[in-house]
């Protein structure tokens, strides 16, 4: 089969294709998937950049969003059958080979229906981002009708994700953001407030939003300065949560304990990594609740860039310029 392989770290270039061996079934349980398409992600990036999650595991194939259909599957498989148009999240993180290919092996529990009116380049750009998403506003961030959220970087590919769910749970939304062009996509979306942080302060102009009380709820996707700041633009007994790892000044940290703050963090890719087979279940019924807010229409993914699978590199530069907007994806069929 075709694939793009990484046999070192480093810049895009490192990105190569490749014929290799289709993957075997490994347990009665697994599923082999002919991909049609894959997702890019950040994260792809940067066990790109700087080998994470592969200590001596090269050469190796990235990609953890991928939809396709099923071609194979193992003795004990029930939930799924040869046909089937599927999802999911799943390996590119070390140990197992990922989507940036065109057939890959998924456990059964990890797998979701892709819904009828759902392209597959649509589909395999949603699973990372529709599960960040989730676990960030409602399992860390107990999001909840009318009470109003800040998510930071709306026009990205879990933000503009993040503020859709937003509006299906009837929470006002604020986000940031650095074009009008971007203020536009993020307004149809269902955003009350698009604020331009190149020539705004975000802490100032949400709490004039919430008449000097404070968002409810900061969605932080950027990290850096930019988590930082959000305490004082957070309401007391309010919650931060970030998928970053950042620390900030006593300054900072002063505020967030003053407000009695409860500030969290998402690595959705946690489970997969620690393999932690309940949670990554968990995740799968997450998508699956996707799929339904994406076959009503509640839900849509917008894609910035479809590109064949040999323009990976192409992909990573793109997504690391940090202009586009939406969602990067790898077209594989």
């Amino acid at each position: 089969m075709k694939a793009i392989l990484m046999n070192i770290p480093g810049e895009p270039d490192v990105l190569t294709a490749a014929d290799v061996p289709i993957p075997p079934l490994t347990d009665p349980s697994s599923v082999l998937v002919k991909l049609h398409a894959a997702g890019v992600n950040p994260i792809d990036t940067k066990v790109r950049k700087l080998n994470m999650y592969y200590p001596d595991k090269l050469p190796s194939i990235l990609g953890c969003d991928g939809a396709g259909v099923v071609e194979a599957v193992g003795g004990s498989v029930t939930r799924v059958q040869p046909g089937d148009e599927v999802f999911f999240f799943n390996n590119g993180l070390g140990g197992s080979p990922g989507t940036y290919a065109e057939y890959t092996v998924v456990r059964q529990e990890y797998l979701a229906l892709k819904p009828k009116n759902l392209s597959m380049l649509e589909a395999a750009a949603m699973p990372l981002a529709m599960i960040t998403a989730w676990e960030a506003l409602v399992n860390r961030g107990g999001m909840s009708k009318g009470r109003p959220a800040l998510i930071h970087a709306g026009a990205g590919g879990v933000g503009h994700i993040a503020i859709q769910l937003a509006h299906y749970l009837n929470a006002p939304v604020a986000t940031t953001i650095s074009s009008a062009r971007k203020a536009e996509f993020v307004q149809s979306l269902g955003a009350e407030l698009a604020i331009d942080y190149t020539g705004q302060d975000f802490v100032e102009t949400a709490l004039n939003w919430t008449g000097g009380l404070g968002v409810r709820l900061v969605m932080d996707t950027v990290g850096g300065e930019t988590f930082c700041k959000s305490f004082a633009a957070t309401r007391l007994y309010g919650r931060v949560v970030t998928l970053l790892s950042t620390t900030c000044d006593i300054r900072h940290t002063n505020t967030a304990r003053l407000r009695n703050l409860t500030v969290g963090y998402v690595q959705m890719a946690a489970p997969l990594y620690f393999g932690i087979h309940r949670a990554r279940v968990a995740q799968t019924r997450i998508l699956e609740h996707g799929a339904m807010l994406l076959e009503r229409g509640l839900v849509k993914v917008h894609i910035s860039h479809a590109l064949p699978l040999e323009k990976a590199a192409e992909a990573h530069r793109l997504i690391e310029s940090g202009h586009t907007i939406g969602k990067i994806v790898l077209q594989i069929v």
